[in-house]
């Protein structure tokens, strides 16, 4: 049979071809082995990537107080989000009922009164992870607008409400009465739990004042209702008012979950100091203020607010002779009984 030229020139382009098409098929998978990387690369960089479905519980002891609203703040500004959180916010009703909350496992983080820390002491599952809020410029005595209390003596061996036994609120009724020289027992205390508890009260003259957030009292002012009488941080210039709780368990188990927690909500806190505006627009909001009483409370409650968590020594020694004062324990606690430094300062 005759050789064929034509032929090996056809077999000679289909390979040239097939050889081609093998090379672009090589070189098509490395482009998407690169992009596959770049993208893996970048979700492995982004902030709380590694666990971006991490829902967490956060308790707070009072629903309507200015200096729990980083709480609701972080969530709808998407700050917890970015540190791959999905925070649920839980309304509670006094300092107790956080620690009630972490007794049942049905919350992770909470958000409560330095002098609360003593229930860590106590054996309570939660424990001070961070103070984030120094002298309790969130926190007055408030009396109605057409009563006879006028000045901070006229409190004297008055009943007062406070949110419950041994909270914050009671140990400065006490302060109050001790600094002012009245003796431990100058003022009569009665819990009523939640502010609208202790609202309703003071309007029915059940009770002669309450101790209660400052812009409650503020915006009893503007409708002509009441007056503050004095703020308590006249009688605790160096304190720890408010810290953050997490379970004992999740601090031993988890800690990576409770950097990331902490940078979210300290974030939050730079948020609130950056933007006056809208901050006091959610306040508005959730708390039903008024524009004018908002913006009050952020400038005159904004100065407490803490920006790295860190336990300050001086406020954490009168923490732990308040217990001693009211009875909450029978000695000073140690530090380590209290609270861990493991996480502050904190960076977000």
């Amino acid at each position: 049979m005759a050789h064929d030229p034509a032929a090996d020139e056809i077999s000679l382009s289909t390979e040239t071809s097939l050889i081609r098409a093998s090379r672009r098929r090589a070189a098509l998978r490395r482009s998407v082995t690169a992009i596959v990387v770049l993208l893996q690369t970048v979700l492995l960089l982004s902030p709380g990537a590694a666990s971006a479905a991490d829902k967490v519980r956060l308790g707070k002891a009072q629903a309507a107080a200015w200096t729990f609203l980083a709480a609701d703040l972080g969530v709808e500004e998407g700050i917890f989000a970015k540190y791959g959180l999905d925070v649920e916010v839980i309304d509670l009703t006094g300092d107790a009922k956080v620690q009630q909350a972490f007794a049942a496992d049905s919350i992770e983080f909470g958000l409560g009164s330095g002098p609360d820390m003593a229930f860590a002491a106590k054996g309570s599952p939660g424990i001070a992870v961070a103070a984030y809020a120094a002298e309790p410029r969130n926190i007055s005595a408030i009396a109605l607008a057409d009563s006879s209390i006028r000045t901070v003596a006229d409190l004297k061996s008055k009943l007062v409400s406070v949110s419950t036994a041994g909270s914050l609120t009671e140990w400065l009724a006490k302060q109050m009465a001790l600094q002012e020289g009245w003796g431990q027992d100058g003022v009569k205390t009665v819990a009523l739990g939640a502010i609208d508890a202790a609202l309703a009260a003071l309007k029915a003259h059940q009770v002669d004042a309450v101790i209660l957030s400052t812009e409650a009292g503020f915006q009893l002012e503007e409708r002509g209702q009441g007056r503050i009488v004095v703020g308590m941080d006249r009688y605790a210039p160096h304190f720890i008012t408010h810290v953050v709780f997490a379970q004992k368990q999740l601090v031993r188990n988890n800690p990576a979950l409770v950097e990331r927690f902490l940078k979210g909500f300290f974030a939050t806190i730079a948020f609130i100091r950056a933007n006056k505006e809208a901050t006091s627009v959610l306040a508005e909001r959730l708390f039903h203020q008024s524009p004018t009483v908002a913006r009050k409370s952020y400038d005159y409650e904004l100065p407490m607010l803490g920006t790295d968590g860190h336990f300050d020594p001086q406020a954490v020694e009168t923490l732990k002779q308040s217990f001693v004062d009211m009875g909450t324990l029978d000695h000073k606690p140690r530090d380590d009984e209290l609270f861990t430094t493991r996480f502050v300062p904190v960076t977000p």
